[in-house]
Order: C-alpha cells, then structure tokens, then sequence
C-alpha cells in the first residue's frame, strides 16, 4: 500500500498564517451574494442619480451658483453636507451625496469585516474552521479582500454613473467612497480584535464613524473652506477635501490610503497576539449575586447602552436641525422646485412648518432602524445560543421576547421624544409642537418594528430583510420626492399615511390608530409564530 499524505500549503503561507484564504473569500462573498451587491447598487443609484434630480431643482447656471453661494453662507448645511467647491451639477453632486456616499461605504465595510472575522469567532464557527488547515490571519484577509471587493466595484459603478459630469471628478469621488469604506474596513478589523462581541466590535466602529462625522461637522461650521483643523482630523472631511469636480486634489486619496494600510497592520499584529475567540478588551466580569429579576430586565441590560448611544444622537441631531428652521426660507430663495420639494415632504404649511414636519419625518425614518436593530437582538441571542439556556428554566419564550420588544417599542418613543425635544430647543419655539410632531411618527415605526417581530417568529432565517423594509422606508422619503415619484409609489411607507405636523389644519387620528392597531397585530403574529416553532440551534 501507498502511503498518502495530506497536501500542506506553502512554507510562506504557512508563515504568515495565511492558508485558507481563498476558500474563506469564496465563502464570505457567497455569504453576502445578496446583501452586498443590494447595498452597492443603492449607494450607486443614491450619488448616480443625483444630477438629475439637482438638474431638475437648478436649471441654469445662474441658479447653481446662488444655491452654492447660499450654502457656503449657511453653517448649519456646511455642518451636514460640507462646503460647496463647484457650482457645476457635478459638484453640487459631490457636495450633497460625497460624505452621505462615503458614510454609507463606510458602514458596508464594517459589516462586511466584522461578519467575517468576530461574529464567525462569537458563534464558534470559526473554530470549526481553524481545526483545518486555515492560517492564524486567513479569516481577516478574506474578510479584508471581501470588503475591497465590494468597494472596488462601488468606485466603478460611482465613476461610471458620473462620468458624464466629468471623467476626472467621477473618478476621484468613486475612489474616496471607495478608499473611505477600506479606511473603515480597516478600523473595524481593528475594533474585531479588540474587543468579544460582534455587537462590541460594530458599536466600536460606529462610535469612531460617528466621531469622525462630529469633527467633520464641528469644522465645517466655522468655515467654508474646508481648512479646520478638525475637518482635517476626520476622514469624512478628508472626502470633501478631494473636491472632486472642482479641481480635484489626488494627494488626499494618498492620506486615505495611508490610513487604511495602518489600521489593516495593526489588525493583522493584533490578530497573531491573541488566541481565537479572545479580545484585548475583556468584558467585565459581572457580581457575583445576581440582580436580574426578570427577563424583561435582562433585556434592558442587554440594550441600555444601546439606547443610551442613540438617545444622544437624537437629541444633538434635533437641536442642530432645529437651528436650521428659521433659515429655510433663505436656504430655499426663490427657487420654486426646490420649495414644491420641501413642500412635499413636509406638508402644505408655511415652509419653516414644513421644514420641521420634514425633520420629524426624517427622525421617524431613522428610528425605524433602532427599533429593528433592537427587535432583532432576539435573532442574535438566539443565534449565539444564549436564549435556549434562559428558556430552559422558568420562563416563557413571551416573556422573554417581550422584554426585548418593550425596549424596541419604548426605546423608539423616548428617542423620537428627545428628538422632538431637540428641535424644539434649537428653534426656540414651542416645544410641545415639535415633540407632537416627531412623536406623531410612532405608528409607522412601530408598525417596521412588528414587521421585524414577525419575521424573527415565522421566517427567523429572514429575520435580516426587515433592514430591507427600514432602510426602503427611508430611501422613499429621502429620495422619493425629490425624484418625483408617483404617490403610488410613496405610499408604500407607512410614513406616507401619517399626519405632517406642524403644519396641518387638524390632527388626522384615522392612520394613526389604524397604523398602530397594524403594529398590534403583527406582533401577536410574530408572538404567536414564535411559540410554536423551535428554537433555532
């Protein structure tokens, strides 16, 4: 008989701990077959497509030089979008879409790394896989080279689509969406080794993200020409500071880089010091009597920092829009288009009512997306394993949901309250107005939030497409009418049923009561799936 041996990968593979890496990359990029060319493709469409809804807002010159020079003028909009450096259709594009585009690659790029390297580890997969010939850093190479393929294509897709705007400006905004995701890429494969969770790890990256959004706001604020100092601390500031379409500076893309290949170094150090499924950054460990006497409890537990986090977000975004209400009519000028826009979205008040109504709409948009992160905290700790051992003893599988679906339910009351709360402050006018407003988009959010409920209970290997269901929420009523969509079309959010407050004659309670009686509904749908389908080993 012969005697076979098992092929061993290379002697420098083998060194950099790098074997396996094609078969992961091939199994991550199956694995994301659909969430990432979805995400790519709406990134795409969402910059692509803005020249022709600017196009159709300012029709002369004339009119983009005036829109240009009244946002320059304006430190509120330079805070959100950033200064104006072109006035062509081309660089307003990169001023309204360039820091939105790259915050949006940004968080691709942290899914698609954190997924791959901390979440696989949480779940214990990984180690399955390590028991074979998979090299110490193989999993965060193919999650790296995964991420970069995803913004490769995103950069070409993004040039293509503007390469009628210009070929250099196209190119140079399709490569800072591009090299900001990989620059995120990067901070998350930092944050998957520093810390034990998934959920840990992608906070973390959110948190700097957010930061970087902060720094970029702060120094934009002060001036117009994009010099701060902080604006230059922040990677989103290094986006607008490409210019592309007005004079495109190349050597910014050099600085992202740069940053990238630091933090995908130290992950890659960081990842050869630490043993699988460990962390630099340890929970702590909890008191040795317990304090939890319910699962309702361990649920807030769970999600109170969470809903900590996005209290503070609601509340500083609301003031910062707030402040912004009484220069709508000077943002708007005479243009009609841009009026019949803002109109549309808000209502048929006064266009300071209808700028808060649009901002009431927004924040219920956004809430809509905690309120499923928080529902689908029942996927993950059923998915990690740690619901099975909480059900084994004497509580109900209701109970244990409803703890987690008080919070989602609650949670998305108190930080579209604080958001009302915000808007009032920095309008300086009623406060009671604007919370009604802002509040007054519970129904709808609760009604994504159920839906959420409802999947994790019937279909709990789709539970993810209710992000689908938030974020096509917010994409009709961000971009819907300024795209001019038919109703028809619009109607498919439930935002669309709701009252625009301020702003409206009277208080429509019809869509409200039948929005929330909606909401009750599916989630005694979801409720009742859940108990009578296994839990998911």
């Amino acid at each position: 008989m012969t005697r076979r041996t098992a092929k061993r990968p290379p002697a420098g593979r083998r060194a950099a701990g790098l074997a396996g890496t094609g078969v992961l990359l091939r199994l991550a990029l199956r694995r994301d077959r659909v969430m990432m060319p979805v995400w790519i493709l709406a990134t795409t469409l969402l910059v692509a497509g803005m020249p022709g809804s600017l196009g159709s807002v300012y029709t002369t010159a004339a009119e983009r030089a005036e829109a240009a020079a009244s946002m320059n003028a304006n430190g509120s909009m330079r805070a959100l979008y950033g200064p104006v450096f072109g006035d062509s259709l081309g660089g307003l594009t990169a001023w309204r879409a360039g820091v939105f585009g790259a915050v949006l690659a940004a968080v691709m790029s942290l899914i698609i790394v954190v997924r791959h390297t901390r979440e696989e580890e949480e779940t214990g997969r990984q180690e399955l896989l390590s028991a074979a010939m998979v090299g110490r850093r193989a999993p965060l190479t193919a999650a790296l080279l995964a991420a970069l393929v995803a913004n490769t294509c995103l950069a070409l897709l993004v040039a293509g689509g503007l390469a009628g705007q210009g070929a250099a400006g196209a190119a140079a905004l399709g490569l800072a969406l591009a090299g900001t995701g990989m620059l995120f890429a990067g901070t998350a494969a930092v944050a998957a080794q520093l810390t034990e969770s998934a959920r840990a790890a992608k906070g973390l990256t959110a948190a700097v993200l957010g930061a970087a959004f902060v720094l970029k706001a702060a120094g934009d604020a002060g001036t117009a020409d994009g010099r701060s100092a902080l604006t230059r601390l922040s990677p989103l500031g290094w986006v607008e500071n490409v210019r592309a379409f007005a004079a495109e500076r190349w050597w910014v893309l050099l600085l992202i880089a740069a940053a990238a290949v630091a933090q995908v170094g130290v992950g890659y150090l960081l990842a050869g010091r630490r043993d699988l499924g460990m962390s630099f950054l340890p929970s702590r460990p909890g008191p040795a009597q317990g304090r939890l006497g319910s699962a309702g409890a361990l649920a807030w537990r769970l999600q109170r920092g969470t809903l900590a986090g996005w209290s503070a977000g609601f509340l500083t975004a609301g003031a910062v829009f707030g402040g912004m209400a009484d220069g709508a009519a000077d943002l708007v000028g005479g243009n009609d288009r841009t009026r019949e826009i803002i109109e549309r979205m808000g209502g048929q008040g006064g266009l300071t009512d209808a700028f808060l109504a649009t901002m009431a709409g927004m924040f219920g948009m956004v809430a809509a997306l905690y309120a499923v992160s928080a529902v689908l905290r029942l996927s993950g700790e059923e998915s990690a394993q740690r619901a099975e051992p909480l059900l084994g003893h004497a509580v109900g599988r209701l109970r244990w949901a409803g703890g987690h679906l008080a919070v989602a339910f609650g949670g998305s009351a108190l930080i579209l309250l604080l958001a009302g709360l915000g808007l009032g402050i920095g309008h300086g006018g009623d406060v009671g107005t604007t919370v009604a407003a802002t509040l007054a988009q519970l129904p709808a959010v609760w009604v994504i939030a159920a839906l959420a409920a409802l999947l994790h209970g019937a279909l709990p290997t789709y539970a993810a497409a209710a992000w689908a269901v938030a974020g096509g929420a917010l994409a009709l009523g961000w971009v819907g009418p300024a795209l001019d969509l038919p109703q028809g079309v619009l109607d498919l959010s439930p935002f669309a049923h709701l009252p625009r407050l301020p702003g409206a004659e009277s208080l429509a309670w019809s869509p409200l009561l039948t929005l929330t009686a909606l909401a009750a509904a599916l989630t005694a749908a979801g409720l009742t799936a859940l108990r009578r389908r296994d839990i998911t080993a």
